[in-house]
């Protein structure tokens, strides 16, 4: 059985939604972040090196880095479902926006986080490059969700999960107001109406309001 260690608000739910949409069976062990720091609890860090979430366990196997853990997923349990293959039409679109997920979006709003946390003066250059780095992020994100139902094009797919935390969940610490971006905000609609999507944060999350707007 493959076992999801869901640290609450946080990039695991990237695999409890995974899970869902591809309806493979799993065993999901929820932890809440400690109540003062806001950080993953001793026992959770314990589970890999990183000591970060996400983390699962399957078998003998205990695998960190939400992307690695999604195309694990997909290729040991999910026959290749959520991932157009190389000769697919789409499979250029889906490599990259899988990627910039982390590589470019959640990074550069993680940065931006740790730098509002300085108490820097506004117009300090290094805090005034960085926000204009996210907001390149999501303006080309919301010009991507323009042109297309979603990220690789007109299929759902894992980049989809991917590319979800980073413009709902990660909001709650790092803001962003989606009133500039309102293609992005349609795309939300069609994320948030998913029966899996639903399912999936209810599980893992149960009551959290969903930044879907």
């Amino acid at each position: 059985m493959l076992t999801v260690h869901h640290l609450g608000k946080s990039q695991s739910e990237r695999i409890v939604w995974l899970c869902e949409e591809l309806g493979i069976p799993y065993e999901l062990k929820r932890t809440a972040r400690d109540s003062r720091t806001m950080l993953a609890p001793a026992p959770y860090k314990a589970l890999h090196p990183i000591g970060s979430a996400p983390v699962i366990a399957d078998g003998d196997l205990v695998l960190a880095e939400s992307g690695a853990i999604v195309e694990y997923i997909i290729a040991k349990h999910g026959n290749g479902r959520l991932a157009p293959g190389a000769g697919h039409p789409d499979f250029a679109q889906y490599l990259y926006w899988f990627h910039f997920a982390n590589g470019t979006l959640q990074a550069g709003m993680g940065r931006l986080m740790m730098l509002n946390r300085l108490k820097l003066d506004a117009d300090n250059p290094v805090l005034v490059t960085s926000k204009a780095r996210v907001d390149r992020a999501f303006d080309l994100v919301d010009a991507r969700v323009r042109e297309a139902e979603y990220f690789a094009g007109k299929d759902f797919t894992a980049a989809d999960i991917m590319m979800g935390f980073s413009l709902t969940t990660m909001r709650y610490f790092q803001p962003y107001d989606l009133g500039r971006c309102p293609n992005i905000v349609k795309y939300l609609a069609r994320i948030g109406a998913r029966p899996a999507y639903r399912r999936a944060m209810e599980k893992g999350d149960p009551g959290m309001a969903l930044l879907l707007t």
